[in-house]
């Protein structure tokens, strides 16, 4: 039971917050020289990440729904963005399912999240709302968010980045970002979700708290994320991709 709120929480905090959820439920299995999450709980650590980021924007949601022209255009927006990872994801599955079993490879891709969070920081803040975002602001931020296959690349500091460096504000950077990573949540929890289903075990109740503290915890993490960051901006969760990323180097 210890270990379900453990996981549920690291991963509903780092699914949201540019620090990499992937990352962290590699290496704090791997420092604290214990087993991680196993498929059940994986697979359903997504959903409940899942249903956090749909119940913070259920408003946006209600208005895609409308299927009216803007949402139209926002719909198609999120189905360029989602295509790179999409496409990437099914081509390299194998390839990133090697990556999860070194660490040491994953700590080093931690600090790579951390220096591009950083580098980020250099830019002119834009001003650019979600309502200006193109086709080719849709496609390189997907492009950016497919990274994040990589165990240790966050995929809300890449796409928030991205956002950035195409000009647009943080905050709404960061809301694009999320509405961007529902496909791509969904789509990793279902196939994982089929994948267990597939294997004849039962969900236990240690993984349905995994699934309520993740969903909990990812929703705090989402509200944190875009009231503070037109304030902080990226830098002190760069800071900490970089120190956590080395430290874990170091004793790995």
């Amino acid at each position: 039971m210890l270990d379900a709120i453990l996981w549920g929480l690291i991963q509903g905090l780092t699914e949201f917050l540019p620090v990499s959820s992937s990352g962290h439920l590699v290496l704090i299995p791997a420092l604290l020289d214990r087993e991680g999450p196993d498929l059940a709980t994986t697979a359903m650590l997504h959903l409940g990440t899942l249903a956090a980021v749909v119940v913070y924007y259920r408003t946006d949601l209600a208005a895609l729904a409308k299927f009216d022209r803007p949402a139209r255009r926002l719909i198609t927006l999120l189905v360029i963005g989602t295509i790179p990872a999409a496409i990437l994801g099914f081509i390299f599955k194998d390839a990133v399912a090697d990556l999860v079993e070194d660490p040491g490879m994953v700590a080093i891709m931690l600090i790579v999240t951390g220096l591009v969070l950083l580098a980020t920081e250099l830019l002119r803040i834009g001003d650019k709302r979600i309502t200006n975002i193109g086709p080719l602001d849709s496609l390189i931020t997907g492009l950016a968010q497919a990274l994040s296959l990589i165990p240790g690349i966050s995929r809300s500091g890449m796409t928030i980045s991205a956002g950035l460096v195409r000009g647009v504000g943080r905050q709404e950077a960061a809301h694009f970002a999320f509405l961007l990573g529902i496909p791509v949540i969904a789509g990793a929890g279902l196939l994982e979700t089929v994948e267990f289903l597939g294997s004849g075990e039962s969900i236990t109740a240690e993984v349905w708290v995994s699934v309520g503290v993740a969903a909990v915890s990812g929703y705090a993490a989402i509200a944190f994320l875009i009231r503070l960051l037109g304030r902080i901006g990226l830098a002190p969760f760069g800071i900490y991709c970089v120190s956590a990323g080395a430290f874990a180097s170091f004793l790995l």
